[in-house]
């Protein structure tokens, strides 16, 4: 039977905490992953931790934004890390998505949409002047000629990303309830898998509080 995946989200620079989410989160019933973004990767012990992990499927959220050059450099950089995959802003531009990829090797590289805490005021804030989705979808587009490995966008977006890309889809936002914190397009985890959702990445549903009941409230929601 195949397993539904997750990625937690280690959203702090507490190392005891982090070991605390890893071992509370194995578990049979889930294909369990780690995404370690900029907080923890930028910490003085993080970089360092994460090149330990063994036997796990890591997850770097750096989300590069950058000259193709200077994408490609990091990438290199971070190599001895050996992450299995890698975030990168799609609006980098065609050129640093295709300079990344040369040299991205084993790791994966995922394409960033839009972040989950903007909507389209926010957009609009920004100086978009088409519609949330059609970004989204035009990104999409972008991410399948620069032949990433991955996308991440909302679960809300995972039926027109599908149309324009075929490859794995990596969906934040997941929410077990009407709390949605910071993020603004939102989810449940049923509902994600249902649109076609490869990967869901949740953090604070299950590593505030209780973590192995959060994991067994989430397995609760996907039956």
């Amino acid at each position: 039977m195949k397993k539904n995946k997750i990625f937690v989200a280690c959203d702090t620079t507490n190392i005891k905490k982090i070991k605390e989410i890893i071992n509370k989160t194995q578990i049979s019933n889930l294909k369990v992953g780690y995404k370690f973004g900029l907080e923890f990767l930028n910490s003085k012990n993080g970089r360092t931790f994460v090149s330990k992990i063994k036997n796990k499927t890591v997850f770097a959220d750096l989300k590069l934004h950058d000259i193709p050059n200077t994408c490609a450099s990091t990438i290199k950089a971070i190599k001895d890390l050996k992450v299995d995959y890698l975030t990168m802003h799609i609006s980098s531009g065609l050129d640093a998505l295709r300079a990344a990829k040369k040299v991205s090797g084993k790791i994966k590289l995922i394409g960033v949409t839009i972040l989950t805490s903007l909507d389209n005021k926010a957009l609009k804030e920004i100086g978009f002047s088409k519609d949330l989705k059609k970004v989204v979808l035009y990104k999409a587009r972008l991410a399948s000629k620069a032949k990433l490995d991955a996308i991440v966008c909302s679960a809300q977006e995972v039926r027109i990303v599908k149309k324009v890309f075929k490859k794995e889809i990596i969906t934040p936002g997941i929410r077990f309830s009407s709390n949605t914190n910071d993020q603004k397009r939102t989810l449940t985890p049923k509902q994600a898998f249902k649109d076609g959702s490869d990967w869901l990445v949740i953090g604070r549903p299950i590593t505030k509080g209780n973590i192995r009941k959060n994991i067994q409230t989430l397995i609760k929601h996907l039956n």
